[in-house]
């Protein structure tokens, strides 16, 4: 019998290695397999075959990562949405900031101006909460992206730059392919086990309503 990649094979057919089940969920460790690529083992006859599976452990340092930059990325868009739908933190409310979208160009201000700020305030919970994470990245992302669009000719550097919307963009960006981490409600789903197919489409669908938005309403 000899073992080579991810694969097992003997004279009496190949067998697949053991996928890790949901509770291997994470990263996996080398040391779970030999220290060389293609090993041979003599066996003996009739003897059956031992399934070998990969070492799988639990990275807690990434999942607690992923939790600090969902909550402060989550929290800053609540915070946002607050000011923009009910004049929390010395917001502009729905009216100022609708006014402010008239000096950019828009129009139908007073429905982008809520379309904004829930999506601001919805996403962000979404973050914070680690449910349906894609979801909610994707309304952060989306915002930033119509923001940075906005802010591209001033250049890059604060205050009339782009570099704080690109930030925010940025790790709402990461979240869509990173999945939220086990510390979430969306632990247990599909997409937070595996994000990346939800993270794609997402992705999609934020870029398409942002074009919408500045086709449409500008």
């Amino acid at each position: 019998m000899y073992s080579t990649g991810g694969e097992d094979y003997s004279g009496g057919g190949a067998h697949r290695m053991a996928e890790p089940s949901d509770e291997d969920y994470g990263r996996y460790d080398d040391s779970g397999y030999s220290s060389s690529s293609t090993t041979t083992v003599l066996s003996k006859p009739g003897a059956e075959e031992e399934r070998r599976k990969p070492g799988y452990a639990w990275h807690g340092g990434l999942d607690f990562g992923l939790l600090v930059l969902r909550l402060v990325l989550g929290g800053t868009f609540v915070a946002h949405g607050l000011q923009k739908l009910f004049s929390l933190f010395n917001g502009p409310g729905i009216d100022g900031f609708a006014q402010f979208l008239g000096t950019q160009g828009f129009s139908q201000t007073t429905l982008l101006a809520w379309v904004t700020g829930v999506s601001e305030l919805v996403g962000g919970v979404l973050l914070v909460l680690g449910l349906f994470t894609p979801v909610g990245a994707a309304a952060v992302l989306g915002v930033m992206a119509n923001v940075i669009f906005l802010k591209w000719s001033g250049g890059f550097f604060s205050p009339r730059g782009f570099e704080w919307e690109l930030a925010l963009g940025a790790a709402a960006f990461t979240l869509l392919f990173t999945g939220p981490g086990r510390i979430s409600l969306d632990r247990p789903t599909p997409w937070g086990r595996r994000p990346v197919p939800l993270g794609l489409f997402m992705l999609i669908v934020a870029a398409g309503l942002s074009v919408v938005t500045l086709v449409v309403f500008r």
